[in-house]
C-alpha cells in the first residue's frame, strides 16, 4: 500500500466549520483585501472547533471537572506572586517547571530531557520547525489529528499520510514498509489517536523507531485516560535517542485554559527545540500556575477514573443502539456510521448538545462528560435516531 494524500483522510476536518464561521462572521477577509499572502494560505480557514454557547459542550475533549476551590486559590496566589515581578522577563528555560514535569513523568527523566510550551500544539510546531522544513517530509497515519498537516504547511514540510486499518489500528508490516520506502524526516503517531481513541502497542512503536530514518514523535495527549495496562512510549526513550513523547495538561489535568504542553526526549533532542523556540515563550504566569497544578497532580487527575467509566459506559450504550463504535483509550468515543452525519450533528446541536463532526466520513466524536452531560447526550441522540 502507498501513502495517501487524499484530503478527507489527511485532514479529518469538521465539515460544518466553514458554514459556522460564515454565520459567526469569523471567516477570513482575504477576498475583500488583496493581501500578498503565501499561496498555500490563500482561502484557508483558521483551525478550531466551534465555540458555541450551548448547555452541553462535548466536542473538544475537555475534563468537565474543574479544579477544587483550594487548588484554584493556590493557582490564584501563584499568579498574583508572579504578577509582582511582571516587570521582569520570565525564566526563558522554564527550569523549575521542567524539573516538576520530569518528576511527574518519572522513568528516570531529568529536567534537560523535558521541554514545555504553550500547549502540545506549540511543542509540535517546534518539532516541525526543527526537524521539518523545505525539502523535508512528515508522515502520519490517517485518520488522525487534524492539526498535523497544518504544522507541516506552516513550516513548509511536505505532508503525507498512510491509511490505518478499518479498525483504526496500524499494520506494522505495511507501516514499516512505507517508512522505508518514503524516508520521512518526521513520523507523527498519536497514541491514543485522535479522533479514533486507538492506542498503539510498544512493539509497533519500536518497529517504527527501528526503521525510521528521522525522528519519531508519539503524541500521548490522552495517555492518562488509557485503559489499565496500556504502556507509555516513555518506556522506549532509553533505546531510541530520536524518539520523543509529547503530552499535555489540557485534558486529564483539567488545565485546558492554562495552555501547557510538554515533551520528553533525549537532552540533545530538547536542545534542538530550544534553538527554534521564541524568546520567553512561556509567560511567568503560565509557569507559576502549571507548577501549582503539578504539585496537586493527584487531585487534578482525580476525575480520570470517572471519565474512563463514563467513556466505557458511553461506548456500550452507543453499541446497544446498533451503532459502530471505535475502541477508545481516550476520553472520547468515535461512533457511526451515518449516511448524513451532519444531519445527526445538527440534530444534537438543536437539542443543545455540541459534539464534533470530525474523522472519516459517516463518523462523529463525543467527549466523555459528567452524568448530566451524558444523560443529555443520550436523550438527544435517541430523539435524533428515532426521526
Amino acid at each position: 500500500m502507498s501513502a495517501d494524500t487524499r484530503p478527507e483522510l489527511v485532514e479529518g476536518r469538521d465539515t460544518g466549520e466553514g458554514a459556522l464561521r460564515q454565520a459567526q462572521g469569523t471567516a477570513p477577509r482575504q477576498a475583500q483585501i488583496a493581501l500578498p499572502v503565501r499561496p498555500e494560505l490563500a482561502g484557508e480557514q483558521p483551525y478550531g472547533a466551534p465555540q458555541l454557547d450551548v448547555p452541553y459542550r462535548l466536542n473538544v475533549n475537555e475534563n468537565p471537572y474543574p479544579p477544587s476551590e483550594r487548588v484554584a486559590a493556590e493557582i490564584g496566589a501563584a499568579a498574583a506572586e508572579a504578577a509582582r515581578r511582571m516587570n521582569r522577563y520570565p525564566d526563558r528555560e522554564a527550569q523549575a517547571l521542567r524539573a516538576d514535569l520530569a518528576h511527574y513523568l518519572g522513568h528516570g527523566l531529568a529536567s534537560d530531557q523535558v521541554w514545555a510550551a504553550n500547549g502540545s500544539n506549540e511543542v509540535m510546531l517546534h518539532i516541525l520547525l526543527a526537524f521539518g522544513g523545505p525539502g523535508r517530509s512528515a508522515l502520519s497515519f490517517a485518520p488522525t489529528y487534524s492539526m498535523y498537516p497544518e504544522y507541516a504547511r506552516d513550516t513548509h514540510t511536505a505532508w503525507t499520510t498512510f491509511p490505518r486499518r478499518d479498525d483504526f489500528t496500524l499494520d506494522p508490516n505495511a507501516v514499516c514498509a512505507t517508512i522505508a520506502d518514503t524516508g520521512p524526516d518526521v513520523v507523527l503517531i498519536a497514541s491514543p489517536n485522535n479522533p479514533t481513541g486507538t492506542a498503539v502497542s510498544l512493539d509497533v512503536l519500536a518497529a517504527i523507531c527501528d526503521v525510521a530514518p528521522g525522528v519519531v514523535v508519539v503524541d500521548e495527549a490522552y495517555y492518562e485516560f488509557a485503559r489499565s495496562g496500556t504502556p507509555s512510549a516513555l518506556e522506549l526513550l532509553g533505546r531510541y535517542p530520536r524518539l520523543a513523547v509529547s503530552r499535555t495538561m489540557s485534558k486529564a489535568f483539567a488545565f485546558a485554559g492554562g495552555r501547557l504542553g510538554y515533551l520528553a526526549a533525549s537532552a540533545a533532542f530538547v536542545d534542538v527545540l530550544r534553538i527554534v523556540r521564541l524568546p520567553y515563550h512561556l509567560s511567568a504566569i503560565t509557569q507559576a500556575v502549571a507548577r501549582v497544578a503539578l504539585a496537586h497532580s493527584e487531585e487534578m487527575l482525580a476525575a480520570v477514573d470517572r471519565l474512563r467509566a463514563a467513556r466505557d459506559d458511553l461506548a456500550g450504550w452507543l453499541a446497544a443502539q446498533g451503532l459502530q463504535v471505535a475502541d477508545s483509550d481516550a476520553n472520547f468515543v468515535l461512533f457511526g456510521r451515518f449516511a448524513n452525519r451532519h444531519a445527526v450533528w445538527q440534530g444534537l446541536l438543536d437539542s443543545g448538545v455540541l459534539i464534533r463532526e470530525v474523522g472519516p466520513d459517516g463518523w462523529l466524536r463525543v467527549s466523555a462528560g459528567t452524568p448530566e452531560e451524558m444523560a443529555a447526550f443520550k436523550q438527544a441522540l435517541t430523539r435524533v435516531l428515532a426521526r
